[in-house]
């Protein structure tokens, strides 16, 4: 691997990679670098965690002009939560350059944002939806962008951003540096970067698994019943520092994360009935340490980049192999270890086997964690905790207590009482949670992104679960079951529901506020 001062990069972007604690470039970003510095258009293909996002990042942030005053480049991402990431990179890496860049979606207010750009942002960072509104409006101009990039394209395209990206490109002048990234190489992808790109380069970083060597794989078989008490003990046994429990529905997620509360765990869900707010404060409670446990549906969770993330539990097994890949992924980063478990019902045992297939990985099964197990692992944990405080010298001012204390009591009684405490008792509370239907292995629809055709049917798994791409809607089955409608940040919310949802932001429904005129948005961003 390349270190990066071997990239030929300003010292100040050098200096923002190494206080990222950045060494060397990771495979895509040894292939991909030296051709965005040469601005020739490039077709990226790799997985999320392979560090892409540094990939096109470095070189943007090197070759803009400080001194510039308008929108030069355009990053567009598939949702609000890959949005604020990339923006958050992209900062960080033009921190000391002094490049100004402004992420833009839906669910913030559209007022703030056209704030925001009276500050002559140089990068703009946004979904489609929200990139449109704002271009109807007419504060943002794109006739100086000189930079374009998409960023996890097949994903747009899933949400159905075809038409919408298409109508942004076209707004782009023709001289200008298109850099496409993906995970896969559908049809459409192809189409759009012939459309698009001129003579592109074509890079690709595709490990020979599918699934990450780095995580340790393995499957609990074990009645629906069983699950949430065997999910404590393995919280217990294995203390992990960030979790993610991924749950099928929302109505599971509420319930795990309620009962996880009861029990005495730091949890909060995360799936899309949760406004912008909600989930931006759940968000960040994950990423400080304010809760150690996420608990999320496979939809809320897309684009999720939090490191530190130590263990994946999937309560419930995920519709298809291209969702587990995608869960487990969430561990395991930037060369770091990570252990993923899956709870599996003996009906649905078969459907395991599949995504072993696909994926071609053996995962290892494993016995149901024993209460004895669970509190060896919390005893351990605390052990580890008392060790820690030890090694810092930072427990004088509790020496003479300790003194006393040990004059009058056994210093094994002593400290085995100081252990229980710490340890603490988790609540024994009662947790019932409703049942999910088992998943039946079934014999695999053709993949409607790479062959271009659609489903016969609205649906396409026997559990009415919509596929779009392969990949389930997230949805309460007691919901209604009239179809949901696509939605921009990465969550489905209900056309029942009424009219266009707070925080949503949908392809060709844009539904913003038209009471204030495009000539006055076009001056406030001027004033």
């Amino acid at each position: 691997m390349k270190n990066f001062s071997e990239f030929g990069l300003e010292p100040k972007v050098l200096r923002a990679i190494t206080e990222m604690g950045f060494e060397e470039s990771t495979p895509i970003q040894e292939k991909a670098i030296p051709i965005a510095m040469e601005n020739r258009d490039m077709i990226g293909q790799a997985q999320t965690g392979t560090g892409k996002t540094a990939a096109f990042g470095i070189p943007l942030v090197n070759k803009i002009d400080v001194k510039e005053e308008k929108i030069v480049a355009l990053i567009m991402c598939p949702t609000r939560e890959l949005a604020i990431q990339v923006a958050e990179e992209i900062e960080k890496l033009g921190r000391f350059k002094g490049i100004r860049s402004l992420p833009i979606y839906g669910g913030q207010d559209i007022v703030k944002q056209i704030r925001a750009l009276k500050k002559r942002p140089q990068i703009i960072i946004g979904t489609p939806g929200r990139l449109l509104d704002h271009i109807n409006r007419k504060t943002i101009k794109l006739e100086d962008v000189q930079t374009v990039i998409l960023d996890e394209a097949d994903e747009m395209l899933d949400m159905g951003f075809m038409e919408d990206i298409q109508s942004i490109l076209k707004l782009v002048p023709d001289e200008r540096h298109t850099m496409l990234f993906s995970a896969t190489m559908p049809t459409n992808i192809q189409r759009l970067a012939q459309q698009f790109l001129r003579n592109p380069e074509h890079v690709s970083v595709i490990p020979k698994q599918v699934s990450a060597p780095l995580i340790d794989q393995s499957y609990i078989e074990l009645q629906e019943r069983q699950k949430f008490d065997a999910l404590c003990r393995l919280l217990d046994m294995e203390a992990p520092e960030l979790a993610i429990i991924f749950g099928r529905t929302k109505r599971r997620v509420d319930e795990l994360a309620e009962g996880l509360q009861k029990r005495g765990y730091t949890a909060e869900g995360l799936h899309g009935d949760l406004s912008q707010n909600q989930r931006d404060n759940v968000m960040r409670k994950f990423r400080d340490g304010s809760i150690d446990v996420l608990v999320a549906t496979d939809v809320a969770a897309r684009g999720l980049d939090v490191s530190g993330v130590t263990h994946v539990v999937n309560f419930d097994l995920p519709q298809d192999p291209e969702s587990y890949v995608h869960r487990i992924g969430r561990t395991g980063r930037a060369g770091k270890e990570g252990a993923a478990y899956t709870f599996v019902t003996p009906r649905e045992i078969d459907h395991l086997y599949f995504i072993e297939k696909i994926t071609r990985h053996k995962i290892t099964r494993k016995p149901i964690p024993s209460l004895a197990e669970a509190i060896e692992g919390k005893q351990k944990m605390t052990a580890e905790r008392i060790l820690e405080v030890l090694g810092k010298d930072e427990h004088n001012e509790f020496k003479g207590l300790a003194i006393q204390l040990l004059e009058q009591h056994d210093s094994v009684h002593l400290l085995a009482s100081a252990l229980k405490l710490l340890t603490g008792d988790k609540k024994e509370v009662n947790v019932e949670l409703t049942p999910e239907e088992p998943l039946r292995a079934k014999k695999r629809r053709n993949d409607v992104r790479s062959s271009g055709r659609k489903p016969s049917g609205p649906y396409g798994t026997a559990s009415g679960a919509r596929r779009d791409g392969g990949r389930p809607y997230d949805r309460d089955r007691n919901s209604s079951s009239r179809p949901p409608r696509r939605d921009g940040g990465g969550s489905r919310d209900y056309a029942s529901r009424g009219g266009r949802s707070e925080g949503r932001d949908y392809p060709r429904d844009r539904g913003f506020n038209r009471s204030t005129s495009s000539r006055s948005n076009e001056e406030m961003v001027k004033n």
